[in-house]
């Protein structure tokens, strides 16, 4: 089933959920723990709607296929079109922010990063982006007081702070825009901290986001 965008009020956004466009390594000590170099530039990649679907539900991964690495991220929800603006004009188009897991086939990433291939098959299959209900832009404080946090079964694994982002969320926008147009019902993952791990059967994920947002959710065994 479809993926549609939802504000925490349970209203649907009107737009049909667009591409998912992403960004690695937004964390330097994300970066660091997984031995990769610290980007200059945004390094972007994208997720098709397919990849979407509720964070409320179950987790449904691909255990057969190796690690299931989660990975918790800030998502935007797009309101405008965006091409070449910015980062100003990209900051207003915002129109929604929720809590994404981008999960990653790690093994499968591995062979294919070795390999000098792309790895769109080891993070944008089928369920690889589930999503939260989103904040309405009022609800939340700037972009550097954001703060959002993973516990696995009571641990907190991540913490991430929107003041830590290696390249800030307008500016980010900004730059997306000059390589994709994005249009409204589009969503932007901005990367993820450091604490990274595979997934185990049976887990309960915990996620929170400044603003009010709660979701709890369990790894199907």
């Amino acid at each position: 089933m479809r993926f549609v965008p939802r504000f925490t009020d349970g209203q649907a956004y009107p737009e049909r959920l667009g591409k998912i466009v992403c960004v690695g390594r937004n964390y330097a000590d994300h970066a660091r723990e997984l031995d990769n170099p610290v980007p200059s530039e945004p390094l972007l990649f994208i997720k098709p709607a397919t990849a979407a679907v509720m964070l409320e539900a179950p987790v449904e991964a691909p255990f057969d296929r190796g690690e299931v690495h989660y990975e918790t991220e800030l998502a935007l929800l797009i309101g405008e079109e965006l091409t070449y603006v910015t980062a100003d004009e990209a900051e207003r188009a915002v129109v929604g922010i929720g809590l994404a897991l981008d999960l990653t086939l790690r093994d499968v990433q591995s062979r294919l990063k070795e390999k000098g291939h792309p790895w769109e098959i080891a993070k944008a299959f089928d369920g690889a982006c589930p999503l939260s209900n989103f904040l309405p832009l009022s609800q939340v404080p700037n972009w550097s007081a954001l703060s959002f946090t993973l516990e696995v079964d009571g641990e907190r694994r991540q913490h991430g702070e929107g003041a830590d982002m290696l390249f800030p969320v307008p500016t980010l926008l900004a730059e997306m825009s000059r390589h994709f147009t994005l249009q409204p019902g589009d969503v932007v993952l901005t990367g993820t901290p450091a604490g990274v791990g595979p997934l185990e059967r049976g887990s309960e994920l915990r996620f929170t986001l400044t603003g009010g947002l709660e979701v709890t959710t369990r790894v199907v065994e």
